[in-house]
């Protein structure tokens, strides 16, 4: 296994990440050379025009996908030299994931989807485990739905069921696709004041790619992404600023 220098404010990096589909006349660079840190208790938005690069982006931080050059590390751990085992349990133990589509399992309960980390990965739930587990059900209201089913609950219970499950395990990194796209504008801002919350309160790292200038507005960075390479990196801003900013990347397209 290959490490990086220790950097402890990182807690993913990618080093002159190219990934291109294809050969030939009709291949399609989808990253060019990017290198980037996501830094460690920061909540960062991944935004971008459709084919801009943004979902790769993600897809090769979270190991899902692997460059065609570049490096890419989780903490110190160079993923891309492990092999299909070590990415998967680096994966199931070091990383969570939040998906538009929620996820989850239809014929568990919610608490059941919640531990079902710690069941793949073969780990006991230790009493700090299942106390840290019911503070978070209990500080996002699902305390009395914990048995309930997927189908029982509203969209906006199920994704936070799903947000839970990906704190469980208190993961280095918790990467969010679209996180909102299937709730209502209410629900919407309640999940992404709670990633916001939980990046604030227990110094969870989250990246999120999305389209939603509302929603890139609750990060503490917003990414954005064209033609395969960041354009602009910037702290905090109002949905407007983004909006503006997004507008001027197509005009200029």
């Amino acid at each position: 296994m290959t490490t990086a220098p220790t950097q402890t404010a990182r807690a993913a990096r990618l080093d002159s990440v190219s990934k291109t589909f294809g050969t030939g006349a009709g291949s399609v660079i989808a990253l060019d050379a990017v290198s980037l840190d996501i830094e460690r208790g920061r909540f960062t938005a991944i935004m971008g025009p459709s084919g801009s690069g943004k979902s790769t982006l993600m897809h090769i931080l979270a190991g899902l996908d692997t460059p065609t050059a570049g490096r890419v590390w989780l903490g110190d751990t160079e993923i891309g030299t492990l092999d299909d085992v070590a990415l998967t349990l680096v994966r199931r133990e070091r990383m969570g994931f939040v998906f538009q589509s929620f996820n989850l399992v239809p014929t568990l309960t919610a608490w059941e989807n919640i531990v079902l980390p710690f069941e793949l990965g073969g780990r006991r739930i230790s009493a700090a485990d299942r106390e840290w587990i019911e503070g978070l059900c209990a500080s996002l209201g699902l305390a009395e739905r914990l048995e309930h089913r997927p189908h029982q609950l509203s969209g906006g219970q199920q994704q936070r069921v799903a947000i839970i499950r990906a704190l469980a395990t208190r993961p280095d990194v918790i990467f969010a696709d679209e996180p909102t796209g299937a709730l209502d504008s209410r629900t919407s801002r309640e999940v992404l004041a709670l990633l916001a919350d939980a990046c604030a309160r227990f110094g969870q790292t989250i990246a999120m790619v999305t389209h939603d200038p509302v929603a890139a507005s609750y990060a503490d960075r917003i990414l954005v992404l064209a033609d395969g390479s960041i354009r602009h990196d910037i702290g905090r801003t109002s949905a407007a600023e983004v909006s503006a900013l997004m507008l001027s990347l197509e005009a200029a397209a």
